[in-house]
Parts: C-alpha cells; structure tokens; sequence
C-alpha cells in the first residue's frame, strides 16, 4: 500500500497539484510537460542536448519554455511561449529536477549512445542564463559579404539573353 501512495504521489505531484510527464515534440524524451494551474495551464519545456564533445552528453538549457495547454486531459498541446520566471520557479521543484533527469538522460543515450552522462543543474535565475553561441554569427570574418555572394549567384546564373544567345548559335 505504501509502494502505491508513494508511486501515485510521484505521477501527480502530491498535495502541490503540480503534474510532470513527458511531452514529446519530435522524437522520445525531448519535452517535459509541467502542470502547475488546476485547469491544464503549464508549461511544455523544451529539452536539448549538448553533445560538442564527442565523449560527453549534457543537458543545454533552453529556458524559454512553451505555454502548455490541456495538461490534465487527454490530448496536452502547447503553443506560444510562457516565462522564463514560470521556468526557473518550475525547475527548482524536486519532482520537475527529477524528471527533467530521467527524460535528459534517456535523450543522450538515445543520440550519443557512447558519449558518457553528464548531469548540469538547469538555470534559476536569468542571470544564470548562458547564451547559445552561435560562432557564425559572432566571428564576422566567418560571415560572408551579401554583395560578394550575390556577386558569385549572379555569375552561376545565366541571363535570359545569355540563354538565347547560345541557343541560336547552335
């Protein structure tokens, strides 16, 4: 009887009424669906890895999470984007951490097989927020120049007249 208490406790959050059960996006463990509102309302976390190093896998934060709509019936759906404040109050709870554990470690053992786990505690505060880098972006001399490229499109492609020209020839 205590094995049951203590399961049912963990699949509907308790006496909190907070709900977490995975919500796929587009492949098994990628999402996270947090229902913390009596009426559905929540958050759908969206979950990343981050495997740069080819012998390690690790969570990459996305703390930007989806507004969860239907949480307690039974099709869930998300759209637009909630808080980050409803983000960091929401990871900080030890059955969203767990959870968030459980469903990032089965991620990378899905697409890095071979890489080892590596646990990073989610952010929890926006000051804690670590910008993707993004080095094309950030390395201008890695940018190309819009005129330069247009330059190189425009000699791949011939000119109507060009078309003609040659086909007359011929």
């Amino acid at each position: 009887m205590g094995v049951l208490l203590s399961l049912s406790a963990c699949t509907d959050g308790g006496s909190s009424g907070l709900k977490v059960f995975p919500l796929q996006r587009s492949q098994p463990h990628d999402g996270l669906a947090v229902v913390s509102q009596p009426d559905g309302f929540g958050l759908h976390i969206y979950l990343e890895t981050d495997t740069s190093k080819p012998d390690r896998c690790q969570p990459r934060w996305l703390p930007d999470p989806a507004r969860l709509f239907n949480g307690n019936g039974t099709t869930p759906f998300s759209s637009g984007v909630a808080t980050r404040s409803e983000f960091f109050a929401a990871v900080v709870r030890p059955e969203v951490r767990r959870a968030l554990q459980q469903e990032l470690k089965a991620l990378c053992a899905a697409r890095a097989p071979k890489a080892r786990w590596h646990w990073i505690d989610p952010p929890t505060q926006a000051s804690a927020v670590e910008s993707l880098r993004l080095p094309a972006w950030e390395e201008k001399h890695l940018l190309t120049d819009p005129k330069q490229e247009q330059v190189r499109q425009d000699a791949l492609v011939p000119k109507p007249s060009q078309t003609t020209d040659s086909a007359s020839r011929q």
